[in-house]
């Protein structure tokens, strides 16, 4: 038979079981991963625009100057060709005279058509072409007066900004065309290193801010964690109630909580009190049933059977129930080793004739998250039983560990077969009809275990009897 396929749990449902915590650092980190990069990317952009604009400035500061100098009488001669006087011009600016210094100029005049005809230039032009292509020369020549930037593959390999502007002097049928160039490469690549910078400075404020947000969220969500441990010691009985000093927000909560013990208490004394009018109720007229059945009839023979079967069940049922009821009492619990000692030196007492010795072994400090009374039924009712089968020896052993709790009782008597181990955990089910008793205590000790979690377990003894287990589990 093929095994019937988990269903998977839907996205919603695996982020309801997220802690509060991780929900929050999530977050935190998914809005601080957006920011951060945004604002890298946007400081990034703002510092390279800002860089170019200064290159921008600095261009159009040259081709003011051109055009300054190109307007001056001496310049060109009456038949439009430039003079020696035009020709010097930012002869001055040493960037200007070394071969490939990273910034240049060109004066282009144009035919009518607007295509290049003439040019001089910078010597740190020297034989390179004019830094700027057909179209923008075309384009710049038609609107002069008006400055145009475009980016050239500049000389030696250089990455050119290019600001260009035409103007219109005498004696001259078409405009000139003033372009300034100037290496951007520097400027890109402090760009390059501030982009690299930011993101290292970006990088390790996300860490620091991430780092202080998951402490804030820890102390934040420290007063949920001391609830939950305040919580875990009403319902193991170290307190009554919760009573820390909490912050505002988890109050309403811890006072939701207290009603809520108290009501779970007066709940359980309310079944316990009822618990006890029904007993009271029902064993008046079951004893005078029995009184009156004291005929040797066929009619009496039945009543006294059929009552003595209904008180048995009314015992059970109403035991079951006051067990019920105790075991969902919260803040309830035992002391074991006391209980153990105690159930031992009476035993020893009562079985001393038949010479039968009880000895009690474990941890002097295990606490059974229960009443006393129950704990006193399950342990009473297993010492007991081994006392009655024992040659001359019943060994408790107390195992306390952070997984289960268990109490091993082991006797020397003879044991009991895999088949009749299974029978004496039914109720009513009595493998020796000469020993006194109602065959109802390995039940009640399997039913009253079961409300407590935990489990009854039969198996052969290291002494040669039968070992019985009670085992509760950690929470």
């Amino acid at each position: 038979m093929s095994e019937a396929p988990v269903p998977k749990r839907s996205l919603n449902d695996r982020w309801s079981s997220v802690s509060l915590a991780r929900r929050v650092m999530i977050a935190a980190a998914i809005w601080g991963l957006i920011v951060l990069i945004g604002g890298a990317i946007a400081l990034s952009a703002v510092y390279r625009a800002q860089t170019l604009s200064l290159i921008d400035e600095d261009l159009e500061q040259t081709l003011v100057t051109l055009s300054r100098e190109l307007t001056r009488e001496d310049a060109f001669l009456p038949d439009g060709r430039v003079t020696d006087t035009g020709r010097a011009i930012l002869a001055s600016d040493a960037r200007f005279q070394t071969q490939y210094s990273g910034y240049y100029w060109a004066v282009v005049g144009v035919t009518p058509e607007f295509e290049i005809a003439a040019d001089f230039r910078s010597r740190s032009l020297w034989d390179e072409p004019v830094p700027a292509t057909p179209e923008l020369i075309a384009r710049v020549a038609r609107m002069p007066g008006i400055t145009q930037y475009s980016n050239f593959p500049g000389p030696a390999e250089q990455r050119s900004r290019v600001a260009a502007r035409s103007i219109i002097v005498e004696n001259r049928a078409t405009p000139l065309v003033l372009v300034a160039a100037a290496d951007r490469t520097p400027n890109d690549e402090a760009t390059t290193r501030f982009r690299n910078l930011l993101i290292g400075t970006m990088v390790a404020l996300f860490g620091g801010v991430f780092a202080a947000m998951l402490l804030a969220v820890r102390y934040s969500l420290n007063p949920l964690s001391r609830l939950e441990a305040d919580v875990a010691k009403v319902r193991e009985g170290e307190t009554q109630k919760l009573s820390g000093d909490y912050p505002a927000e988890v109050r309403p909560l811890t006072e939701e909580l207290n009603k809520l013990i108290e009501h779970n208490r007066e709940v359980v004394e309310r079944a316990r009190m009822h618990v006890g009018n029904l007993a009271h109720a029902l064993k008046t007229p079951l004893a005078v049933l029995r009184n009156e059945a004291k005929g040797q009839t066929q009619l009496d023979d039945v009543v006294r059977r059929q009552s003595e079967a209904m008180q048995t069940n009314v015992e059970h049922y109403l035991k079951r129930a006051r067990m019920a009821a105790r075991a969902e009492a919260i803040g309830a619990r035992t002391d074991i080793r006391p209980v153990l000692d105690g159930l031992a030196r009476m035993l020893n007492r009562l079985f001393d004739a038949r010479g039968i010795e009880v000895t009690v072994e474990g941890s002097a400090r295990a606490i059974f998250r229960g009443e006393q009374q129950d704990f006193e039924e399950m342990a009473g009712n297993l010492m007991e039983n081994a006392c009655k089968w024992a040659r001359s020896e019943v060994r408790v052993t107390l195992t306390d560990t952070p997984q289960a709790l268990v109490i091993t009782v082991e006797d020397d008597g003879p044991g009991l077969t895999p088949e009749q181990r299974e029978g004496a955990l039914k109720r009513g089910v009595r493998l020796d009809e000469t020993t006194p008793g109602t065959g109802l205590g390995l039940s009640i000790v399997t039913e009253l275990a079961e409300l407590h979690k935990g489990s009854l377990e039969l198996g052969d003894a290291a002494l040669g009897g039968l070992k019985a287990s009670l085992r509760f589990p950690r929470p």
